[in-house]
């Protein structure tokens, strides 16, 4: 007889609380023999199976729930960060326009009373491009404008965060770009940033398409420059914690003890942290100057990426503004990885200066550091080397 279903929940929640998926595949598989059961059992099958790192088996399990409940929002959603997991882009952004009116992201949602553009002609109307989540997906997805305005053949307006403003503007010289809050001019469609992928049918074969799209500061950067010149080099910027309140914060994030190891590679590092974790204390050993109080904006963060050799971070928006900039960067991912980053891949499609460094088991990010220490150590070496190598 089958236990109650609110029971077997209840059990799977806990095991997947604790970091046992693997014994919530084995709790629910008897329950569900036969390719039959109640939909709650399945999505939580699903879930066990990504937290594995066996998407391709949760990806039938997710596409049978949205056949079954096409009316079910959170499941399109699941299914499309599966699918863009996977790199299928195609079907993953049309699934992704779901991600609305979901709990954590009531608040980003945006009701705006014009159509959508979903990527035809449009000569002769204005298009609003909006972001709409975060700082890092603004730096990722800004690069689409340029092929949204050659499709659309509309008058286009970019509107991005405030954080974000002076830097896209600068970049993008040849965009009306406003800042959020600001009473856009009148337009006839809009789009969000990340639904423009779908509206263009991007492909992951289309990448990276724009590289070094964002420019720093000209005088920012010489500005960090001076106050960086008399650091050793390699001069390697860390960034180890997000934002707290992203949703997957504890499993991208990681005290700044973990660098540890790197104390041993010869290089000098600057932290770019923000936040509360900026202030957690430097490992014994580690050459770190910290300059978190003196970053005021995203443009002393970009100047001082255009100074230094590489950066360090996990997935958080430095990482994507390096890529942005056309700087290298070794990100540091968990086992779970966002979908952006795909699967097992160390190399980035958006972003080919960058490296990945992923957990090869679920919270090891001691794995993940011994890794970084080894390839750090010799890029120290190979550095120490041609001492008389320019770096811009």
């Amino acid at each position: 007889m089958m236990r109650p279903l609110a029971e077997i929940l209840s059990e799977s929640q806990a095991l997947l609380a604790t970091g046992r998926p693997a014994a919530v595949e084995a709790l629910l598989k008897p329950h569900l023999a036969g390719g039959i059961g109640p939909i709650p059992l399945w999505k939580l099958l699903a879930v066990a199976l990504r937290r594995q790192g066996r998407f391709a088996a949760a990806r039938p399990i997710q596409e049978m729930i949205v056949e079954t409940l096409p009316g079910d929002l959170s499941a399109h959603y699941d299914l499309a960060d599966t699918l863009l997991t996977l790199g299928e882009f195609e079907r993953g952004f049309r699934e992704y326009r779901y991600r609305y009116s979901l709990p954590h992201t009531r608040a980003i949602e945006r009701k705006v009373q014009r159509p959508r553009w979903e990527g035809t002609p449009i000569p002769g109307k204005t298009l609003l491009i909006h972001d709409e989540q975060g700082f890092g997906d603004t730096f990722q997805f800004i690069r689409l404008t340029r092929a949204a305005r050659e499709r659309s053949q509309a008058r286009v307006i970019v509107e991005v965060n405030q954080a974000a403003f002076s830097l896209i503007q600068r970049s993008y010289p040849d965009f009306h770009v406003i800042p959020r809050g600001q009473l856009p001019p009148p337009f006839d469609y809009h789009c969000e940033l990340m639904s423009l992928p779908a509206a263009l049918g991007l492909q992951l074969a289309d990448l990276p398409g724009d590289v070094a799209y964002l420019q720093a500061a000209p005088e920012r950067i010489e500005r960090w420059r001076a106050r960086l010149r008399d650091l050793p080099r390699p001069l390697v910027a860390l960034a180890w914690a997000g934002r707290p309140s992203h949703p997957n914060d504890a499993s991208r994030s990681m005290p700044l003890a973990t660098f540890a190891p790197l104390a041993s590679t010869g290089v000098h590092c600057v932290a770019v942290q923000k936040g509360p974790a900026a202030d957690e204390e430097t490992p014994t050993g580690l050459a770190l100057t910290r300059l978190g109080p003196e970053i005021a904006d995203f443009e002393d963060t970009a100047a001082i990426l255009s100074v230094a050799d590489l950066l360090i971070s996990v997935d958080s928006s430095p990482a994507h503004l390096a890529g942005g900039l056309g700087r290298p960067a070794w990100v540091l991912l968990p086992f779970e990885p966002e979908w952006r980053w795909l699967l097992t891949r160390e190399d980035s499609p958006w972003y080919p200066q960058h490296r990945l460094f992923r957990q090869k088991t679920p919270g090891d990010w001691v794995g993940v550091m011994e890794q970084v220490r080894t390839v750090l150590h010799k890029m120290a070496e190979q550095h120490a080397r041609q001492p008389q190598r320019a770096v811009s």
